[in-house]
């Protein structure tokens, strides 16, 4: 037998798959090691404490709805897995063993419209589900906190920012996407509006750089973990961040005394003024340059707890940087500051999964 038959023996079939039937569950087909299945284990147990919350939503009578459960593990994969759209999710479903498996989804059941999709959805909306759902994952406390806050672009653009009161002109002769000459004339919030989304504000991150319409999205971690604790989303404006702290801060449980660290733009008198007010100290980084000095004194800076503050606080850019990259909250693709706000929680509910599961990776490991 020559070389040449020996390659043509030891060569696989190309054998067409025509089976009709298959004796393998999505259960045996996850690997007992995907990262994915510690997460399922962690939201199966969130969404039966959510049990009485989901017979409230729905009627007793009528059609039957989808499943709030699978609704909320459809989200989840849509963060976890960077799905740009809701459409292409639905898709994603069909055709993936792993997703059916993670949703709860047998191989033979069709998957939903992107429609139907929506507006169950919604449901979940007008209910704060996102909020309830962020508690139930995160349910450990800590002294040690930071806060920040970030822009997040709205879905609209600078040419739906127009003034307010005014009727909409399009021209005729350049429909669909007008052009739009808006150099040297002045626009503020106070003037202005965006026709897209009226609750998308318009600012920057500082200056020099360019202004677009965006929300202000903060978040309040715990420094023991790295899991965020709680989530603010307001309007931009000049004071949105500090405004969110203490919002966040006032809703931290219990009546320990607390640590905030946060950064440069948190240093005024009035902020630390407020903090103090709320049983917590603040452990905010000094901004010398400002007029009248920085409101952090040596009161504070002296301590060990300050600097150790000031180093955790950078986990918090951890938090953002996911967000916005996996969790695909860079370029909002929701309109509206209560949906917007929801999408936001949600989002971070997600993180706070995929933290836990790398928390909890050793000990399951050593045990």
């Amino acid at each position: 037998m020559n070389v040449v038959s020996v390659f043509c023996d030891m060569r696989g079939g190309d054998r067409i798959q025509s089976a009709m039937f298959s004796y393998l569950s999505p259960e045996t087909r996850v690997r007992p090691e995907h990262p994915l299945r510690a997460i399922r284990v962690m939201v199966d147990s969130a969404l039966r404490e959510m049990s009485p919350l989901f017979d409230e939503m729905y009627s007793e009578v009528g059609r039957p709805s989808v499943a709030p459960e699978k609704l909320l593990r459809a989200q989840l994969l849509q963060m976890l897995y960077s799905v740009r759209s809701e459409r292409l999710l639905m898709e994603e479903i069909d055709y993936s063993v792993l997703f059916r498996w993670f949703v709860g989804m047998n191989l033979d059941e069709p998957v939903w419209d992107v429609t139907v999709f929506t507006k169950n959805r919604d449901r979940l909306l007008e209910h704060n589900v996102a909020q309830v759902f962020f508690a139930q994952v995160w349910q450990q406390a800590d002294e040690h906190f930071t806060v920040d806050g970030t822009l997040l672009e709205a879905c609209a653009s600078l040419k739906s920012f127009q003034k307010k009161g005014t009727a909409r002109h399009d021209d005729p002769d350049d429909p669909g996407n007008p052009t739009v000459n808006f150099h040297g004339e002045e626009r503020s919030n106070d003037t202005h509006e965006s026709t897209t989304d009226v609750d998308a504000q318009l600012a920057r991150k500082g200056r020099g750089k360019e202004a677009k319409l965006s929300y202000c999205g903060n978040l309040l971690i715990e420094n023991g973990n790295g899991l965020i604790a709680n989530t603010e989303l307001l309007q931009a404006n000049g004071t949105a961040e500090r405004d969110a702290a203490l919002l966040m801060i006032e809703q931290i449980p219990g009546e320990q005394r607390i640590t905030v660290g946060a950064d440069k733009g948190y240093d005024t008198r009035d902020f630390v003024a407020e903090c103090r007010q709320l049983n917590a100290t603040p452990q905010v980084s000094q901004n010398t340059k400002r007029r009248g000095g920085s409101a952090i004194d040596a009161r504070t800076t002296r301590h060990a707890g300050y600097k150790i503050s000031q180093q955790k606080r950078k986990r918090i850019e951890e938090c953002f940087g996911w967000l916005k990259t996996i969790a695909l909250l860079r370029k909002l693709r929701h309109r509206g500051i209560f949906k917007v706000g929801w999408i936001f929680t949600f989002a971070a509910t997600a993180y706070n999964l995929v933290r836990m599961r790398k928390l909890l990776t050793p000990v399951v490991q050593s045990a």
